[in-house]
């Protein structure tokens, strides 16, 4: 699917001008995307100029080309038409990821200056969109972004848009916090980073809970962690049917956030919660739904079609008329959930101090290392 600069699909399939176009760019490109990005473009180039993979899988110790087969593969049956217009699309999010200013659009009244180094913030339609911008890295949240994120937050909330919508650039919605904010220690230790993070945390689930206007969550691709555990604060979650969603706290020696602890056992009951919160389960798009997470889940097909096509009528709508009963609705629980959002971070402070914690990240950071 092709897509306009504000992220919505394009009406028409993808030309052959365009493909050409987009081959061209991605030699433009300043920063290696990483592997896993790299077999992506290369899986979909096959797909659109060759159709499915229909070459002998290479042997076992042949890597390189196994791991180009496998991408391929990978692919299934989808068309070449199909696979052209998601290869532009991902070239397209890596070059607007390194072009920065140039295709930032503020959310803030005209002559604000507003620019993010990891966001995509556009205003179309009525319709303010934060694009989590760093798709190499999966859209990890780092603390800059996180920083981001919230000032992007606090500008839609006082524009001039009906709803306000949140996604990701390329395959990935989010895959949660960057690791490397965990090993950056300051000369005071690894409480000062606790409290810094504890703040930051605090400042960040908070502007969700406060956020006045219908706030959408359009999930592209899978979510882990922190973008998944704030899926409960949004008021709509679309997703396509390839997202996942995974919440491996336990797995890191970490403690929910988001006020999840809360909402997820009011949502799906406790034991299914603790299946996720506790025990690392991992839900695909169909079981989030199930359980009240997702509000509908379509086809990846026609997922942005679909869900903007709906989007942009809901913008239609009274503005005071949506913001006032969403206000109201959240008004009931907004007590609750800023003092379990506190006792959240307060738990997490202590974890991210404690021995146990340490040796899960330091481990995961070596099993990664082995791959």
């Amino acid at each position: 699917m092709m897509f306009t600069a504000a992220g919505e699909p394009s009406k028409h399939s993808v030309t052959v001008e365009q493909f050409e176009q987009a081959k061209s760019k991605l030699s433009t490109l300043k920063n290696d995307p990483g592997n896993e990005v790299k077999l992506k473009i290369y899986a979909l180039f096959k797909q659109a100029t060759q159709g499915p993979c229909n070459t002998p899988k290479p042997g076992m110790l042949d890597f390189v080309n196994k791991a180009k087969w496998d991408a391929w593969k990978s692919l299934g049956s989808i068309s070449q038409d199909e696979a052209r217009q998601k290869y532009c699309d991902l070239i397209g999010s890596l070059v607007e990821a390194e072009s920065g200013s140039s295709a930032q659009v503020s959310a803030q009244p005209a002559g604000s200056g507003a620019t993010y180094e990891t966001l995509l913030v556009t205003k179309e339609d009525d319709i303010t969109t934060i694009k989590l911008n760093r798709p190499a890295k999966k859209n990890a949240i780092t603390t800059e972004m996180y920083n981001e994120i919230i000032a992007a937050l606090e500008q839609a909330a006082t524009d001039d848009s009906v709803i306000t919508v949140v996604t990701g650039a390329g395959d990935f919605y989010c895959s949660g916090n960057d690791l490397t904010n965990f090993t950056k220690i300051p000369e005071n230790g690894v409480e000062e980073m606790a409290r810094h993070g504890a703040d930051l945390l605090r400042k960040y689930v908070n502007a969700y809970i406060d956020f006045p206007k219908p706030l959408v969550a359009v999930v592209n691709g899978p979510a882990v962690g922190v973008s998944v555990t704030v899926l409960g604060l949004f008021d709509l979650v679309y997703a396509t049917e390839r997202a996942t969603f995974h919440t491996p706290f336990s797995q890191l020696g970490q403690s929910a956030e988001g006020c999840s602890s809360y909402i997820f056992p009011k949502l799906m009951g406790a034991a299914k919660a603790s299946e996720m919160l506790l025990f690392n389960k991992k839900l695909t798009a169909v079981q989030a739904c199930e359980l009240g997470l997702v509000t509908e889940v379509f086809p990846d097909s026609s997922f942005q079609s679909e869900v903007w096509t709906r989007l942009k009528a809901y913008a239609k709508l009274p503005r005071n008329s949506l913001a006032l009963s969403k206000q109201l609705i959240r008004s009931v629980e907004k007590e609750r959930l800023h003092a379990v959002n506190d006792a959240e971070v307060e738990r997490l402070m202590e974890r991210w101090t404690s021995d146990e914690c340490f040796n899960a990240v330091m481990s995961f950071f070596q099993a990664k290392a082995k791959l």
